[in-house]
């Protein structure tokens, strides 16, 4: 049987930041709950709360910074790869197939769903954390071998690359250089 709910942990391993995130499965799709705290040179707090629809894909993305600067982002696919940004559209981010929260390894879950086992390329919409500031960015995920991937980015980092490791559930367990779960 499996379980409706998982929970995991995940700790920086560039500067020092712990994420605990919460994910929970019924009919119609899926809820993601998280709160992380970047303790590095620009620190900030996030919580954030994820609905995909069955096939682990956005429908709404709710981002809060918990510090000292009060912001709010609310994303929301308005269709296919159509995205609205608080309440407002944002025909700049036309295409994007799905979201990059630059603080949490829980995106490239959904990214390597999307693409499949064959890897390839799609247009994300990227989000940076702390800056709660949204621009497509085009990514890449190649297969390295069962449950292994490298993360190339060609768009806003261009250039760089990540080892990822995915557990049995297909969730990050270990991002090159940035994360690891604890």
């Amino acid at each position: 049987m499996q379980k409706d709910w998982t929970l995991r942990r995940w700790r920086r391993v560039d500067e020092p930041g712990l994420e605990l995130m919460a994910l929970s499965r019924n009919a119609s799709g899926l809820s993601v709950r998280s709160t992380l705290i970047h303790a590095g040179a620009e620190s900030f707090g996030l919580r954030y709360h994820w609905e995909l629809d069955p096939s682990w894909r956005t429908r709404t993305l709710r981002i809060d910074r918990t510090d000292a600067v009060e912001k709010s982002l609310l994303i929301e696919r308005t269709d296919d790869a159509n995205w609205r940004v608080s309440g407002e559209v944002r025909p700049d981010l036309a295409g994007c197939h799905e979201v990059d929260l630059s603080a949490t390894p829980f995106c490239n879950a959904l990214a390597i769903r999307q693409i499949g086992e064959a890897g390839g390329e799609l247009l994300a919409l990227f989000v940076d954390a702390p800056a709660l500031t949204c621009q497509p960015s085009r990514q890449r995920y190649e297969p390295l071998g069962p449950r292994a991937w490298r993360y190339v980015d060609k768009g806003v980092s261009d250039g760089f690359t990540a080892r990822l490791d995915l557990d049995e559930e297909g969730l990050v367990a270990k991002y090159e250089h940035l994360f690891e779960v604890v």
